[in-house]
């Protein structure tokens, strides 16, 4: 695993210091990465979810993209999950909603995996 993406999974552990965190190299210098225990919001019926993503070993030169959550997540109004969520996926070998939120103008110095996931977990909740 790349040094760059070490680091990045260690910053999301020291943020994250109350979630179980999983990660597994992907053999190209990468790591899919896994937290547990998020909570995504009023919004949704389940109340904790894991969230997963590939830090690519282009990081920090790539967008940590897509994100995904538990499969059968599902909004508290019944309504669809709606624009930028794709249901029947797959990450790591679990049903999985995907979440479209890519960093269209990425700046390496600034746009950290940390970062990126604060942003998608902070974007779940405003979707009302």
């Amino acid at each position: 695993m790349k040094p760059e993406v070490e680091r990045a999974i260690a910053e999301i552990r020291e943020a994250y210091r109350e979630t179980t965190i999983t990660f597994r190299q992907d053999g190209e210098g990468g790591a899919d990465v896994i937290l547990e225990e998020v909570d995504p919001g009023l919004v949704y019926r389940e109340r904790v979810t894991w969230i997963g993503f590939r830090i690519t070993f282009q990081y920090p030169y790539s967008d940590t993209y897509p994100h995904y959550v538990r499969g059968d997540l599902s909004r508290a109004d019944g309504r669809s999950l709606g624009e930028g969520m794709s249901q029947n996926q797959n990450f790591e070998g679990r049903p999985a909603v995907q979440i479209s939120r890519r960093s269209n103008h990425l700046d390496p110095r600034t746009q950290t995996a940390l970062l990126k996931l604060q942003k998608v977990l902070a974007w779940l909740p405003s979707r009302a």
